[in-house]
């Protein structure tokens, strides 16, 4: 199956490259996606816009050939709304999607609020992250994240998301739970939190513990891939 891999904020496709064996040994063609302004540090990200990421993630959809069958969407952290969106946009296209410590998009609505210097967003400090999120994550591993960390365009996060096919609820859906746990984001979805309210409307959802921090790619990668091979499983099913 083609998996499309859509990274979280301050990354790009190489972000991926610890999980692409463990696909490629399951017979699985991944597509780690560098999106729109994220190709370097000193990349020019002031004019990118939510939509110029949505775009990416989509034409990297119809870049699969129609007869190879349809693809499984994987995206982490924010890379999840991405993902909804490009449901949401290619409902035909997309079997399943995954996400990674993150939640679908919510029509109108922006990504999050995130400190942005000149329309860019730095990676935060460790204090400001939190050791929840970075649990696994060894001084080496958090040099190496803060080696390859590039700042991400604002609009991002800030521009309303534009959703515009119902369609886009039938389409499964597995969420793998890292710094959180799945009985935790249930309580969240029953208690009525906003951000999760989403999940409500999907007809077909999975919960997959895996613990560990918030970027599961870098603390267990292998794992992370064995979800991500299950999911597709199901999604060939």
């Amino acid at each position: 199956m083609h998996i499309v891999l859509i990274p979280g904020l301050w990354l790009d496709g190489s972000s991926w490259d610890r999980v692409i064996p463990v696909l490629e040994q399951a017979g699985h063609t991944p597509h780690p996606l560098t999106l729109p302004g994220m190709e370097a540090e000193d990349a020019d990200r002031s004019g990118v816009t939510l939509q110029d990421h949505v775009d990416a993630v989509v034409a990297a959809i119809d870049a699969v050939p129609k007869d190879e069958g349809r693809v499984l969407v994987v995206g982490h952290s924010l890379g999840s709304a991405l993902a909804c969106a490009a449901a949401d946009a290619r409902p035909d296209r997309v079997a399943r999607t995954v996400y990674i410590g993150g939640f679908p998009a919510t029509d109108g609505e922006p990504l999050g609020a995130f400190a942005a210097e000149n329309g860019e967003i730095p990676l935060p400090s460790w204090e400001d992250i939190g050791e929840d999120d970075l649990k696994d994550l060894d001084d080496a591993a958090r040099a190496d994240f803060r080696a390859r960390a590039i700042p991400s365009p604002e609009r991002v996060t800030t521009d309303p998301v534009r959703l515009t096919s119902e369609r886009r609820y039938d389409v499964p859906v597995t969420v793998i739970c890292p710094e959180f746990s799945a009985d935790q984001l249930r309580r969240w979805i029953d208690g009525g939190e906003p951000a999760v309210q989403e999940f409500t409307r999907l007809r077909d959802v999975e919960y997959v513990d895996l613990p560990t921090g918030h970027w599961p790619q870098f603390s267990r990668p292998e794992d992370l891939g064995r979800a991500i091979n299950d999911a597709a499983a199901k999604a060939a099913a």
